[in-house]
């Protein structure tokens, strides 16, 4: 499992560097042809592994309801970010993958509710949890690398 950790802080490294490059008002503009922008799919990255391994796995979230609801899958942006928000954003990057690793190690997590994913894998514990996030992060990566070139 540290091979799937190390890959989740690269993607959050990634992430993160958007936040820094990027103004807030570059950071929310959904070019045409799009429905979401960056610093949406950031959101969603952060909310979709808590989700995936602290609520699936019966365990409180490091994320307040208020972001699940506003960062969910099959949410969009909805109105204008702030800057204390992308700190929040780009402070949750590293600190929720750092405590699940962290809880990981500590064999926190006992239980899992199994969960079928839209793409059609089946996730049966939280190990399966922690590497399908890669993979759904993976494809965020690769739509923020494209949302970019229109900014």
């Amino acid at each position: 499992m540290q091979e799937s950790f190390k890959i989740t802080q690269t993607s959050r490294k990634i992430l993160a560097s958007f936040l820094e490059q990027y103004t807030v008002e570059q950071l929310h503009k959904i070019p045409n042809g799009f429905s979401n922008n960056l610093i949406w799919n950031i959101g969603h990255v952060i909310v979709t592994e808590q989700l995936l391994v602290y609520k699936l796995s019966g365990l409180p979230m490091m994320v307040t309801d208020e972001m699940v609801e506003k960062y969910r899958k099959g949410t969009k942006p909805s109105e204008e970010i702030t800057e204390n928000e992308v700190k929040l954003l780009q402070e949750l990057l590293f600190a929720t993958i750092n405590q699940t690793q962290k809880d990981f190690e500590n064999n926190v997590f006992k239980n899992y509710q199994e969960y079928p994913t839209s793409t059609g894998f089946v996730l049966q514990n939280v190990k399966d949890a922690i590497a399908f996030n890669n993979l759904h992060e993976g494809i965020h990566l690769g739509i923020i690398l494209g949302l970019r070139k229109f900014i």
